[in-house]
């Protein structure tokens, strides 16, 4: 079993390997974004990152935020949303809540107001259902700051919406006008 500094460690590994740089231990991720899981293994072990079945369920059981999913037959794996490397995740649209929130740096916000939310190196802009997960997330990059998205109002314009095997909700962009900074 894998203690908690390990699992963190491998967690974010994995997220490096199946979101962005497959390619940087020698796998192939098919068009969906899975890949296979014994090869998986191997290729972490060559590149000295050894991983047993056993450790990778843990690390897709335990990982808060469900960033990785496998497939129902359990052969394959892959991140359940935030590539930057392209792949079709297969997400049909679907009706978001009327307010979404993005988490984010204060250092960022003036960009954020000006420009709106892009995808930057991502498929898509990333949002939560509620504000407490958006603090977790602006936390990681420094004073966090919530925007609020008007989600139905975006949908009545025309977005497209899609939500993510582990709740996260994805778009292609968010202009300045459909968001409102949250007091803290």
């Amino acid at each position: 079993m894998l203690d908690e500094k390990r699992t963190v460690r491998m967690s974010r590994f994995l997220s490096m390997v199946l979101r962005h740089q497959p390619d940087k231990i020698g796998i192939t991720l098919d068009e969906g974004g899975w890949a296979d899981v014994d090869e998986l293994m191997a290729a972490c072990g060559r590149a000295g990152r050894r991983l047993t079945r056993a450790d990778l369920d843990h690390v897709v059981a335990t990982n808060d935020k469900k960033r990785f999913a496998f497939s129902e037959d359990g052969r394959r794996i892959r991140a359940s949303q935030g590539h930057s490397v392209e792949v079709d995740l297969g997400l049909v649209p679907a009706e978001p809540p009327g307010v979404l929130y993005h988490g984010t740096a204060a250092a960022t916000l003036p960009l954020i107001l000006r420009e709106g939310l892009r995808p930057m190196s991502r498929q898509d802009v990333h949002l939560s259902a509620d504000a407490e997960t958006a603090v977790r997330v602006g936390s990681r990059h420094g004073r966090p700051v919530v925007l609020e998205v008007d989600a139905a109002g975006l949908v009545a314009a025309g977005h497209v919406f899609r939500v993510s095997a582990n709740g996260v909700w994805l778009t292609d962009g968010v202009p300045p006008g459909w968001l409102r900074t949250l007091p803290r």
